[in-house]
């Protein structure tokens, strides 16, 4: 076959490929936004040694200069940064000296959440963050825009990518009553449920006195005496001294403070899409949690909660980062962050129909695992419910993974030497993105059983996720 030839001089070329529509820029005050960090970073870096040499009326100056400077950088950079829907593709282009553009597939989108930091809420602005498959992190987040452009932008970006169906009340995901024409009018109320059938709102004063509840409260005073002890006594109050222990105090209390800002006004509904999830005091959050998305769900009794009766929930949601390594998890996963067993259930049943914490089998490991676990033996265990496959562990803080059968991509055998020399073994039930739920020290005898009943029922579930799973015995 003759092969396509090339346009003659002067002629253009054929249109290729679907009709790009003309590329949208983010709102005018973005640069300032973004760059409000920086600003304070630029303007501390001067110091007051600074001032102290030149004089005010220089300092001035040059703070003036720098901010200047720094805006023009950011105007030019604002005007080269700009985003079109093309086809089934979000491209974004932005860089100053060295242009980039990102095409995101939107067959990749699994949900777009939607963030108002504390400036954009003063300022009628919202910012978009896209999460995707396998993404280790926001892909690619868009700061900022209107409230109505965002809610526009994010409902036809789930629509496209077939995570939910085009509505007129779904481009108000923040709760803002929708206009004539589609679009939401003013700004979202951040009293107001979100949409759907609301299914528990969490009490700010439970969310209070669970983070006082906490090891890094509760022993702050202890260590604030001690370190004024340690100051009376040697009457030492060095400017490294003194500012290492402020630094270290409010490295202790900060994280129970994150975490009351983050959950605050915590409320969860449920709708034909999924979960809607909205919380957040200087920092709102709105989002959509499709429940096929969701990979297991993780239930945590820590010790200062039990007289209380309180547990906390999270999901493990396929595309999200990773947990920050501290227990608290993303602040994207939250399902419950304070609450009593039978809030819980009621929870747990919207998201997985028919599952109890409370009325999860559960079976210990062989009384030799105590060789390897002499504590943490008795509170080990695992199980097979219907649909799901659990297990238990934690001595001072408990917990409890769910998994269900569907979203299992693989499941191991492993065996230590202490183990070999046991008999014992491990099972894991890996999941994409999330967890493994991992029954440990098992007789290797019921390892493997359990390692092979998980495959069955495993791709049993897979073959026909239509259909409800038939009665299975439990252990």
């Amino acid at each position: 076959m003759p092969g396509q030839a090339y346009p003659l001089p002067g002629q253009p070329y054929p249109p290729h490929g679907p009709v790009e529509e003309p590329r949208q820029r983010l709102h005018p005050l973005s640069p300032i936004l973004k760059g409000s960090r920086a600003l304070v970073v630029i303007i501390a870096g001067l110091s007051w040694q600074t001032l102290g040499r030149v004089g005010f009326g220089r300092f001035a100056l040059l703070v003036v200069l720098c901010l200047l400077g720094y805006l023009a950088v950011a105007v030019i950079s604002w005007y080269n940064t700009g985003y079109h829907v093309v086809g089934r593709e979000l491209r974004i282009h932005e860089g100053l000296l060295w242009r980039r553009t990102r095409a995101i597939p939107l067959e990749r989108l699994q949900a777009v959440e939607v963030v108002r930091p504390l400036l954009a809420q003063l300022t009628g602005l919202a910012e978009l963050r896209l999460e995707v498959v396998g993404g280790g992190q926001t892909e690619a987040p868009l700061a900022y825009l209107t409230v109505a452009d965002a809610a526009t932008l994010r409902a036809r970006l789930l629509a496209l990518a077939g995570r939910a169906k085009p509505a007129p009340d779904a481009a108000a995901p923040d709760g803002t009553a929708p206009l004539p024409d589609g679009t939401p009018a003013g700004l979202p109320d951040p009293s107001a449920p979100p949409p759907g059938r609301l299914l528990h709102t969490v009490v700010n004063r439970d969310l209070l006195i669970s983070q006082l509840l906490t090891p890094q409260t509760m022993f702050l005073p202890f260590g604030v005496a001690f370190v004024i002890t340690q100051f009376a006594m040697d009457a030492t109050w060095s400017f490294v001294a003194v500012a290492s222990t402020l630094t270290a105090t409010a490295g202790v209390i900060l994280q129970p403070i994150r975490r009351v800002l983050s959950d605050w006004n915590f409320r969860l509904a449920r709708d034909e899409v999924g979960l809607r999830v909205r919380h957040g005091l200087t920092e709102t959050r709105s989002q959509t949690v499709p429940l096929h998305r969701i990979q297991a769900v993780g239930a945590t009794w820590p010790l200062l909660w039990r007289g209380k009766k309180w547990l906390r929930m999270r999901l493990h949601v396929a595309g999200y980062a990773a947990p920050d390594g501290q227990g608290g998890g993303t602040q994207s996963d939250q399902l419950l962050p304070v609450g009593v067993l039978p809030t819980a259930n009621h929870i747990l049943a919207d998201v997985l129909p028919g599952i109890a914490l409370d009325a999860l089998p559960m079976t210990p490991p062989p009384r030799r695992a105590r060789w390897l676990n002499p504590l943490v033996q008795p509170k080990l265990g695992a199980g097979l419910a219907n649909d799901v496959f659990s297990v238990r562990s934690g001595l001072l803080t408990r917990q409890m993974l769910v998994v269900p059968y569907a979203r299992m991509q693989s499941v191991r055998v492993v065996r230590g030497p202490l183990q070999r020399l046991l008999g014992l073994a491990t099972v894991y039930a890996d999941t994409a993105g999330g967890p493994s739920a991992a029954a440990k020290d098992r007789d290797v005898a019921e390892a493997w059983w359990l390692a092979a009943e998980l495959s069955d029922r495993a791709r049993a579930a897979r073959s026909t996720p239509a259909d409800p799973p038939s009665p299975q015995p439990s252990i």
